[in-house]
């Protein structure tokens, strides 16, 4: 039997035989069958093999080398078999017909003769479509059809006999047999006819069989290219596009089951579901052979098989029109392109809706509406700001929108923030809680200006090209087309003026998402972890139900309700005033603007009105200044797109003056692990998201892979090192990011590399190191000479809004433990009360400049001390940002009196060595809630 096999399917040339087995493959190249078939029938005996077989298509004869005429037993690694690149030209079309039943067992007769009878009515149907007579084999559980074909080993070919088995299987197979469309690679392995099939045990259900040839033509005729063609572009494998058919939106499934036309077998096809009918409803001249298919985009393709049904050509319209009259249709199209209008509001209480006019007439609505925010969360001013312009944005006709993303560490009340806001929208403008990334797709009741929460999921690739299109299209309704969980064409409708906050641990991947959204950071610094734990405490001292809603949420209800009464088109008379220092990211700017639009829109009753609209005046750019320079400084990564995380990397590198640096070398003065740090520089993957870091953010960090040389007891030792370059310069120029300012003079002073004028009215978005950097630094240096490190520039005198925040906020005051519990003086406010421990501060108003300095033995009582108790506390009495880095002599270290001293305060009287300075900006991070 194997020697008749052979001699029917190969005529000579070399093939590779290939035995499977549990635990090891064995494999030969042959050109002499006579040997093959002996080996064959060898491996045969061996019951551990569970199945043999050989290559089909001819295979290079340079091959034969590998194991000439010969079975190598329990290949190894380096040992290599048949690949498709191995292939010289494809001589067989295979068709495997297998019946569905669980692997690894073999089939029962019932099972291997329904396979048996399907492979029969493939050969007629080919028959019928010209193909030539082809060897008919019993594989030992299915059945096999192998038709002589004669086609080069190209792409071509291959998409050819891609094409062929998956019309096939579309048409033949279903729930009892299958066409496998895993056949089409050129290497493809065959099972050797004459041998045996043992999957599984040999039980008398399930009996191992001997595969054999059932017939063979009296002579191999090849099928043409043609032919394989014309079965292989049967089935439509895109959706049709033309305007017919472009706004289809039917239910296919229903729509047969609801004119009677039976459904003999469904399946998934190209993203959508393929239909066969059970009979066909375009010929009495025959039953089988129709088909209809839908695809994702909701489009259908109907037709026929048989030549005399056109062969395939789609009939869809034909069958459409013969089924449901187009009156019928016109009327179902109307039902569904206009959706029902939404139930309106129950009417507020007459109370609230007065109150709620005289704050927007007469108050403060952003003021009451933060107010009424902070009473339940507490802090994250800038991330409430930024909401609340989101919802403001829904009512103004000018306005492309704003979203929101929050992130932040987990656990530090983002979600909280997000659910704390939306308690102040309508019940009718919000969705009950917050949303998966697929429960969108399931809310029908959808309507315009509604909020979407996403709290920390992943956003699939699904989802984020929905939020693109619903934020770029922000006022048009757009729709999208899904599959259901039941392979049901599902027609998701966003409405317009929707707003989406997202509220992660990490930002989006998608850069073209985070571009179109307001990017704040919520505070989870050491001070507001104090402040939220002083909330939780005074609330459960409470002695009423402290779960009662605050009076003031109906009211802040109302005025969106009165909010959203009327769009209206808001006017900046001055926008060609508002200059900016950085345009790079054309999105920003228009953010600006409608930061200013959203803001005069709250107070849309104390602005000038003019027909339709209302126009913001001064008041409008400062407040939206202000929300613009926090989210490109302490509160977000607007301009930079940095997380917080690695803002504070880059602030860190900055300020250690380093120009070279390590992984480890970061990791300890951020006080992270090493894997986070890993992760801030080169960024890392999760859960099919990619999530960038600084060597693709930030272009003043660049990156060698270098090999480092060290002496380990007497050897040299040579490792490999992840070394980082930075440049100071172009981290200067990048950070500072920009600024926004009005000009009344009427200049052009819009540019990329500097500041606008000096005016009072000018809002700084820099970097906060960037800030610090041009004044206390730099007049530093001026003070210094020309022996510091690097040349002075002009003072900027911008309003910073890290400045601001320094001036009026104490680092370290929720920090320190209570002062009766430090030893030796070394709390901040024990110092306070001591000018001994106080350093000289220079022109900060915080500290009294006539404090004496600390001299060295103070610096050295306070890091035994430090090392002592544990936590260091020079935090507590020295500000990392005076000091200076200097390439002069300093002599040692004031603190540690043994390291050299780099670095050198503003005053010149406290020196630090890198270990003690890189203390400092450690404990300066761990306070800022770096993790």
């Amino acid at each position: 039997m194997i020697k008749e096999a052979l001699a029917a399917l190969f005529s000579g040339g070399v093939v590779e035989v290939r035995a499977l087995g549990d635990y090891a493959t064995h494999s030969g190249y042959f050109d002499d069958f006579t040997k093959l078939a002996a080996c064959a029938e060898a491996l045969d005996a061996d019951p551990e093999v569970r199945g043999i077989y050989v290559t089909l298509n001819e295979v290079d004869p340079a091959l034969l080398a590998r194991r000439a005429n010969r079975v190598k037993m329990r290949l190894s690694r380096s040992d290599a078999t048949t690949s498709d690149a191995d292939i010289v030209r494809r001589r067989w079309l295979p068709i495997d017909l297998d019946p569905v039943r669980p692997s690894g067992v073999s089939s029962t007769e019932e099972e291997h003769a329904a396979a048996l009878r399907r492979a029969d009515a493939i050969a007629l149907w080919l028959d019928e479509q010209g193909f030539s007579k082809p060897i008919r084999a019993d594989s030992g559980n299915g059945a096999h059809l192998l038709y002589a074909i004669d086609l080069a080993n190209d792409d071509d070919a291959t998409a050819l006999v891609k094409g062929v088995l998956a019309t096939l299987d579309a048409l033949f197979s279903d729930d009892a047999v299958t066409v496998d469309t895993a056949n089409f690679n050129a290497a493809r392995i065959w099972k050797l006819y004459g041998t045996c099939s043992r999957k599984g045990d040999n039980t008398p259900e399930r009996p191992h069989r001997r595969a054999k040839v059932l017939s063979v033509p009296e002579e191999r005729t090849v099928v043409t290219a043609e032919r394989i063609q014309a079965i292989a572009a049967l089935l439509p494998t895109e959706a049709p596009v033309t305007p017919a058919l472009a706004g289809s939106k039917i239910d296919l499934a229903a729509w047969l089951s609801e004119h009677g036309l039976a459904v003999r077998s469904k399946r998934p096809w190209q993203g959508g579901t393929l239909h066969v009918l059970e009979d066909c409803p375009f010929s009495t001249a025959h039953h089988d052979g129709a088909f209809a298919v839908q695809f994702p985009s909701g489009a259908v393709y109907a037709g026929c098989h048989h030549a005399s049904c056109g062969g395939g050509v789609q009939r869809w319209p034909e069958l459409r029109d013969r089924y449901e009259p187009r009156e019928k249709r016109a009327q179902r199209r109307r039902r569904e392109e206009v959706p029902p209008p939404p139930p309106k509001p129950p009417a507020p209480d007459p109370a609230y809706r007065e109150k709620a006019l005289d704050i927007l007439t007469r108050g403060d609505p952003l003021a009451f509406l933060l107010d009424a925010f902070n009473r339940e969360h507490v802090g994250d001013r800038t991330v409430a700001e930024c909401l609340v312009m989101s919802l403001a944005s829904q009512s103004v006709e000018n306005t492309n929108g704003l979203h929101v993303s929050v992130s932040g560490n987990s656990g530090k009340g983002k979600s909280h923030a997000c659910t704390t806001m939306l308690q102040q929208v309508p019940e009718a403008y919000r969705l009950a809680g917050t949303v998966s990334n697929k429960a969108l797709y399931y809310h029908d009741d959808l309507r315009p200006s509604t909020v979407f929460l996403f709290d920390d999921v992943t956003l699939s690739e699904d989802l984020q090209e929905v939020l693109k299109a619903a934020t770029a299209n922000f006022r048009e309704r757009i729709e999208h087309h899904t599959v259901s969980p039941d392979r049901k064409i599902q027609v998701c409708r966003i409405p317009e003026r929707c707003v989406w906050w997202l509220a992660r641990v990490e930002d989006p991947g998608d850069d073209q998402v985070m571009n179109r959204m307001l990017t704040v950071w919520i505070d989870d610094s050491a001070e507001q972890d104090e402040r939220v734990l002083r909330h939780m405490k005074e609330q459960e001292a409470w002695e009423d139900d402290g779960d009662d809603e605050d009076p003031d949420l109906p009211v802040c209800r109302v005025v969106w309700e009165v909010l959203k009464e009327e769009r209206l088109h808001v006017s900046i008379p001055y926008a060609e005033k508002v200059h900016f220092s950085a345009t790079t990211n054309r999105r920003n700017p228009g953010m600006l603007f409608d930061l200013i639009k959203c803001h005069a829109l709250l107070h849309r009753f104390q602005r000038e009105a003019y027909d339709g609209g209302i126009r913001a005046n001064r008041d409008d750019f400062a407040a939206a200044a202000r929300i613009y320079a926090a989210i490109n400084g302490e509160s977000g990564g607007q301009e930079t797109k940095l997380t917080k995380n690695e803002a504070a990397a880059m602030e860190t590198v900055a300020a250690m003056g380093w120009e070279q640096f390590t992984v480890k070398t970061l990791q300890d003065a951020l006080g992270l692990s090493y894997q986070q740090t890993y992760r801030i520089l080169h960024g890392y993957a999760s859960r099919g998201m990619t999530y960038s870091g600084l060597l693709e953010k930030c272009p003043a960090i660049s990156y060698l892979d270098t090999t480092v040389t060290e002496d380990c007891e007497g050897y040299a030792v040579r490792r490999r090192e992840h070394l980082f370059l930075f440049d100071r310069e172009t981290y200067r120029r990048w950070a500072r990011g920009g600024e926004v300012w009005i000009d009344d003079s009427g200049g052009d002073t819009d540019r990329d590399d500097g500041p606008g004028p000096d005016r009072d009215d000018t809002f700084s978005i820099s970097a906060r190191f960037q800030q610090n950097f041009s004044t206390c630094r730099e007049d530093q240096r001026t003070r210094d000479g020309p022996e510091t490190d690097s040349t002075s520039t002009d003072r900027e005198t911008r309003l910073s809004l890290s400045t601001t925040l320094q001036q009026n906020t104490h680092p370290h005051s929720a920090l320190s433990p209570p002062a009766s519990g430090c030893a030796g003086g070394c709390d901040i406010r024990n110092a306070e009360n001591d000018p001994a421990m106080l350093p000289h501060r220079g022109d900060n108003p915080d500290r009294p400049s006539s404090t004496p300095p600390l001299n060295s033995s103070t610096f050295r009582k306070l890091l035994k001390t430090a090392e002592r108790k544990g936590p260091t506390t020079l935090p507590g009495v020295l500000d990392h940002r005076e000091f200076t880095r200097t390439k002069t002599d300093l002599g040692r270290c004031s603190v540690c009196d043994e390291g050299r001293a780099v670095y050198r305060s503003g005053d010149g009287r406290a020196r630090l060595c890198e270990r003690c300075y890189g203390r400092l900006v450690q404990a300066w991070n761990e306070r800022r809630g770096i993790a």
